[in-house]
């Protein structure tokens, strides 16, 4: 069953009321941005409408992703039964507890395993909010609500230092030199930022090589050298700058791509950029070049999930073995990587058959790419996507479903339905 994933209330939270969540106005001007995440509000009443469309013209909104509808949790159950969720729900709901806790179970039927959700109600009941907080709803606020309020809890929930990074990280690696694991980044990427409507961060670290720029048509004057030559004062706003938007809810951190000096970095280089990314966007890509050094062991080692890219030939399987068992011990309690075959089929290569390839690591192969030297380098030369230059093509499709397995939205569809208690059990996890 689906289930949302929600930080588990801490002791203060089940001894404070639901009155004392406002904070002063000096409190709220010391708030950073929010990160770039997608927030849905649903609100019956055209006042608090009218106070979130507000909400989404402050500066600290500047990159969230905010809409605004007239509506209840009924509403927002029938809009996301057929659409992935938010990773912030804000819903106005009225009435008493039971048609409430009625009303979630609906929503947590068609709901993504970590969005979380806000509810801004009538009822000033100590109950009522211990209960809410227990299944792990968000924030239960009483009405009426400030603009203060509300930002002050979105803040609480993605940017309070204490709470768990927004953002997941996937770090994408080539077996060999010029199996497309580069294009395979940049699409991934690409397509979870289009598909779900969610802010992803695409992060060259090829300084000398890195095509992500040429791939998306943009030429930003800074980007990844910039951040790991000024780790002493890299932050949040600097970062910020250095990022290009390259679409509504994509970002790139692009590599200078020249050789006007060597890059010859410490094992630790790209840690703190790591951290700030982590914690600047629901999802970020990084594009890591062929070599193995300190600081690409560290990188992934340090990152959620990794994706091997190889060419079915035996150089790339004695490679993609190789990296497989130095990183099951760099990474013991982590996931095995992902392995994604690609330029499968090229005309008159000997080629290692995809089961004889994946048996010695004991996986299934994330997605098999076939070789089509026509549709990639047409996508190349035109600074576009596989899926921009041909969204019903077969590769289009399992780009498609690269992106829904490594958000795990193929796993929550296989597992939305359930009863009442098994929801809010998973609310309080």
């Amino acid at each position: 069953m689906t289930s949302i994933d929600y930080a588990q209330p801490s002791m203060d939270d089940e001894n404070r009321g639901p009155e004392a969540v406002a904070p002063s106005g000096d409190e709220l001007k010391e708030l950073r941005p929010l990160p770039r995440i997608s927030v849905h509000a649903f609100c019956e009443s055209s006042s608090l409408l009218d106070l979130m469309d507000q909400c989404a013209n402050d500066r600290r909104l500047l990159n969230v992703n905010m809409r605004t509808n007239q509506g209840s949790i009924l509403a927002a159950s029938s809009m996301f039964a057929t659409s992935p969720t938010p990773n912030l729900l804000v819903i106005e709901a009225s009435g008493g507890r039971a048609d409430l806790m009625n009303d979630l179970q609906k929503l947590a039927d068609v709901c993504d395993r970590d969005t979380h959700v806000v509810i801004i109600g009538d009822n000033n009941d100590i109950g009522l909010y211990r209960e809410l907080i227990r299944n792990g709803i968000a924030e239960y606020m009483v009405k009426p609500v400030s603009m203060s309020d509300v930002i002050d809890t979105m803040s609480s929930i993605f940017v309070d230092p204490d709470a768990d990074p927004v953002g997941k990280t996937v770090a994408y690696f080539g077996a060999k030199g010029g199996v497309g694991a580069s294009t395979l980044a940049h699409n991934c990427g690409w397509g979870i930022s289009n598909l779900f409507s969610s802010g992803v961060i695409l992060a060259d670290l090829d300084l000398a090589y890195g095509t992500a720029n040429l791939n998306f048509d943009r030429d930003p004057l800074q980007g990844t050298a910039e951040a790991v030559y000024s780790q002493n004062r890299i932050d949040d706003v600097f970062m910020d700058r250095l990022l290009e938007k390259c679409s509504e809810h994509l970002s790139l951190l692009a590599a200078p791509s020249m050789m006007d000096r060597t890059f010859d970095l410490d094992e630790d280089a790209y840690m703190p950029i790591l951290d700030i990314l982590q914690r600047s966007a629901p999802m970020t890509v990084f594009d890591v070049p062929h070599c193995w050094n300190s600081w690409t062991l560290n990188l992934l080692s340090a990152v959620d999930e990794v994706v091997i890219v190889a060419s079915p030939d035996l150089a790339n399987l004695r490679n993609a073995k190789n990296i497989f068992d130095a990183l099951a011990q760099a990474r013991p309690n982590d996931p095995v990587p992902h392995l994604i075959l690609n330029q499968v089929g090229m005309p008159k290569r000997p080629e290692i058959s995809v089961s004889d390839f994946c048996s010695p690591f004991d996986v299934d192969p994330l997605a098999v790419v076939p070789f089509d030297a026509a549709l990639f380098g047409d996508a190349a030369n035109s600074g576009r996507m596989i899926a921009e230059m041909d969204a019903k093509s077969p590769t289009a499709e399992t780009f498609s479903q690269i992106a829904h397995v490594l958000t795990g939205r193929s796993q929550i569809k296989a597992q939305k339905g359930g009863a009442l208690s098994g929801l809010l059990a998973k609310l309080g996890r």
